[in-house]
C-alpha cells in the first residue's frame, strides 16, 4: 500500500506542470481524449499480457459493470479531467493544485455514504484540517500575477470549474470504491480510461478542436508522460487504493501533490521557496500521519 501511496503522491504531483503545458500547447479537451484513449488501450494491453484479464461470468453481470464504467469514465475522466484541462488554461498550475487539494475534503465527505460507507475518526478530521493549512501556505505566496494566460470569462469561473472537477473526481472514486468489479482492476482501470476518453473526445470534436490543435515538442513530451506515468502507473496505483484504502487516507495524495509541485518547481524551474512553504510542507506530512494513523483497537476480554 505505501508503493501505491508514493507512486500517486510523486507522479500526480508532477501532473500540475505537465497538463498546463499540454493543454496551452494544444487543447484541452484532446489532449485529455488523447492522453486517456492511449493510455487505456496500453494498459488493457497489458492486462491480457499479463494473463489477468478477467471479465464478467453472466449477461447480467455485464450490464451492470458497464454501468458502472460509464458512470466512473463520465465522473473521473470527462467531468473531473476535462474541467481541469479547461481551467488550466487560465489557472496557474499552483492554484490548481491548491484547488485540487479539496478532494481529500470530497472524498471524506461523499465516502461518508454507501453500502462501504466509512467515517473519519476526529483525529482524521483534525489531519485533513491540518494538511489543508500546510497546502495554503505552500501555494499562497506563489500566486502571482501573469503566471497564466488572462481568461475571457474573469479569475473566478474557471477556479470554479476546476473545483467542479474536483467533485466529480472525488464521487468517481468514491462509487469506483462501490463497484464490484466483475473485470480485473487494471482492465476496468483501462476500460473507464477508454470509455472517459471517447467523451472527451466527442465533447473536443464537438467544440472543433482539431482545427485549433498545433504540435509542438512541449506538447509530445507533456502527452508522453502523462500517458504512461499519470494514465498507466499512477493511475492503475490509485485504482487499487480505491478498493483497498479507506476515503480518508485515499484523500491524503490531493493534499501532498501541491508540495510534490512546488518542490519540482523549485528543482526544475528555479522557483524561489519561502520559509512559509517548507513549513507548510512538514504541516501537510504531519496532517497525512494523522489521517493515516491506524485506529486504536479497544482490547476485549476473552469469553
Amino acid at each position: 500500500m505505501l508503493l501505491c501511496f508514493a507512486i500517486v503522491y510523486l507522479v500526480w504531483g508532477s501532473t500540475y506542470l505537465a497538463t498546463a503545458i499540454g493543454v496551452r500547447a494544444t487543447t484541452p479537451f484532446l489532449f485529455g481524449a488523447f492522453r486517456f484513449l492511449s493510455g487505456g488501450v496500453l494498459l488493457f494491453i497489458v492486462a491480457r499480457s499479463l494473463g489477468s484479464y478477467r471479465q464478467p461470468a453472466t449477461r447480467a453481470q455485464w450490464l451492470i459493470e458497464w454501468r458502472q464504467l460509464l458512470i466512473v469514465g463520465f465522473c473521473a475522466v470527462l467531468i473531473s479531467n476535462g474541467c481541469n484541462g479547461w481551467g488550466l488554461q487560465y489557472v496557474p498550475s499552483n492554484q490548481a493544485a491548491l484547488l485540487n487539494a479539496t478532494v481529500a475534503f470530497w472524498i471524506t465527505l461523499f465516502g461518508m455514504f454507501g453500502a462501504r460507507a466509512h467515517s473519519p475518526s476526529v483525529r482524521g478530521w483534525i489531519g485533513l484540517a491540518i494538511g489543508l493549512v500546510g497546502t495554503a501556505l505552500i501555494l499562497l505566496p506563489r500566486a502571482t500575477p501573469g503566471a497564466a494566460p488572462e481568461s475571457p470569462y474573469g479569475p473566478l469561473i474557471p477556479e470554479l470549474v476546476i473545483l467542479f472537477g474536483c467533485m466529480g473526481w472525488s464521487l468517481g472514486t468514491v462509487l469506483q470504491r462501490e463497484a464490484s468489479v466483475g473485470f480485473d482492476l487494471l482492465s476496468f482501470t483501462a476500460l473507464q480510461q477508454i470509455i472517459g476518453g471517447l467523451m472527451l473526445l466527442a465533447l473536443g470534436l464537438a467544440l472543433d478542436e482539431p482545427a485549433q490543435w498545433q504540435w509542438s515538442p512541449s506538447a509530445v513530451g507533456a502527452i508522453a508522460y502523462m500517458i504512461v506515468m499519470s494514465s498507466c502507473i499512477a493511475y492503475t496505483a490509485y485504482a487499487w487504493l480505491s478498493q483497498n484504502a479507506t476515503p480518508s487516507q485515499i484523500g491524503t495524495y490531493a493534499l501532498v501533490n501541491p508540495a510534490v509541485a512546488t518542490l519540482l518547481g523549485w528543482y526544475v524551474l528555479d522557483e524561489d521557496l519561502v520559509a512559509a512553504q517548507w513549513f507548510g510542507m512538514i504541516i501537510i506530512l504531519t496532517g497525512v500521519m494523522l489521517v493515516n494513523w491506524p485506529r486504536s483497537q479497544v482490547a476485549t476480554p476473552d469469553a
